[in-house]
């Protein structure tokens, strides 16, 4: 099935509010509607969506900065709507607190603390989180820019109607090299290394990942972006008819094109999702397309 979406992007005031001593305090809002068609999902999505869905998403945020410095404040929340029947809406809260600095021309840390509601996880449908993380940026020059993030998640499980809420917890390493050919013109190589622990045999689950992507501009304002991802995940309680822990492993070929006229967000996305388990009713294999419109300020 053909994609189709209208999506409204973005609205911030035209000027910044000036504070004394070079801060300025600058107030965003960003609304968003979308559809996506898939016949499988990846569960390492913002939006995880195994058949066609309705999206509408908005977020507001407030950056105050100077130079150097810059701390924001930011609640986004996706809603969706499933098309078909049986099909039950969902939706994701977000709220945000993060702290950048720059510490010399070329090295910058973030600290970033996420409050997640009804997350969509690898081992759940319906995920609490608070997490806490660190990242370091290298960038000696703009050819070269190295990215290391570590997380630290706290995860609480909504067990369905009569089940008890569970909890887990475990680290997330993410490292990313980008190097720079030109103006929208990029490599990128991505890694991630991520563990939940926990009580619940069904939640516990090792992940590595590693994503190789390619950027490059048509023209001034049109690019492509053609990428391959790896993901390999083992689950600690889920079991094999042998007694085997259940072993993923997901292949995804995807390709982006994003045309972005003055002010404007056009984006369009086209996934094929190969899964392969050692478990036999995991092996799956489909589409993902998406489509959005949007506009920014």
């Amino acid at each position: 099935m053909l994609v189709l979406s209208i999506a409204c992007l973005g609205f911030t005031p035209a000027s910044a509010m000036a504070q004394e001593g070079g801060w300025t305090l600058e107030p965003s809002a960003r609304v968003e509607a979308g559809v996506v068609s898939a016949e499988t999902a990846t569960r390492d999505e913002q939006i995880v969506v195994d058949g066609d869905a309705l999206t509408f998403r908005s977020q507001l945020a407030f950056d105050l900065e100077d130079e150097d410095t810059r701390f924001r404040l930011e609640a986004d929340r996706i809603e969706v709507v499933r098309l078909g029947d049986g099909r039950r809406d969902s939706n994701r809260n977000r709220i945000t607190a993060q702290f950048d600095q720059e510490l010399n021309e070329d090295w910058d840390i973030q600290l970033r603390a996420r409050y997640y509601d009804d997350l969509v996880t690898a081992e759940s449908s319906d995920t609490d989180e608070i997490q806490g993380s660190v990242q370091v940026t290298y960038e000696p020059k703009r050819a070269h820019r190295f990215r290391a993030r570590a997380t630290w998640r706290e995860r609480e499980y909504d067990n369905g109607t009569g089940g008890a809420q569970t909890t887990g917890e475990g680290p997330r390493l993410d490292v990313q090299y980008r190097h720079r050919l030109g103006r929208y013109h990029y490599v990128t190589l991505d890694a991630r290394a991520e563990e939940i622990n926990s009580d619940d045999p069904r939640r516990g689950y090792q992940r590595q990942s590693a994503k190789v992507s390619y950027t490059h501009p048509l023209t001034r304002d049109l690019r492509v972006r053609p990428a391959v991802e790896y993901l390999n995940t083992k689950f600690d309680g889920r079991l094999t008819e042998t007694g085997a822990r259940r072993n993923d492993e997901l292949f995804v070929p995807e390709v982006e094109l994003m045309w972005w006229p003055d002010r404007w967000r056009i984006e369009a996305e086209a996934k094929y999702i190969t899964s392969s388990s050692n478990l036999a009713t995991r092996d799956r294999e489909g589409y993902r397309f998406t489509l959005t419109v949007g506009y920014a300020l």
